[in-house]
């Protein structure tokens, strides 16, 4: 389920900031694929590996969304610890690879998307040290579709 910005940009702007984030629209993405892939883990497959892999790739999406209603250095911090969440879900997949629960080209594409949201997570980070004088209310189009507020 991936989100065109044409699809953002065509509706209102929405009640929670952090649903126009483009990082939060991935980390959903993630979340639907990490599930799907736990859906094919054998029936030996470790559950707390299962449970553990699922909860991370949530906890991406959660801190994004917490901290997005804090103060912008609070932000920063959770999207920090967003980014922590991501390391963990690298960890879960490579456990699973070495499993062999999941295949070298879904290890791949598992790693692909986390250095993605990693990225996208540092330049949002970055943005908004830069714009400490900024007000809150001011969004940079990177992360943001064009606004009207």
């Amino acid at each position: 389920m991936s989100y065109e910005v044409n699809e953002i940009n065509s509706k209102q702007m929405t009640f929670f900031r952090f649903e126009d984030l483009r990082i939060y629209h991935k980390a959903l993405d993630y979340i639907f694929w990490v599930q799907s892939i736990n859906q094919q883990f054998s029936g030996n497959a470790d559950k707390a590996l299962s449970a553990g892999f699922c909860e991370a790739a949530r906890q991406v999406a959660l801190r994004i969304a917490e901290g997005s209603a804090r103060e912008k250095h609070q932000f920063i911090q959770y999207l920090k610890e967003a980014k922590s969440s991501i390391r963990s879900c690298l960890v879960y997949a490579t456990i699973a690879h070495k499993h062999g629960y999941i295949t070298d080209t879904e290890e791949d594409e598992s790693r692909n998307q986390l250095m993605e949201m990693t990225k996208m997570l540092g330049a949002l980070i970055t943005s908004l040290q830069k714009g400490n004088a900024a007000p809150q209310d001011q969004y940079d189009e990177e992360f943001y579709p064009a606004k009207s507020w």
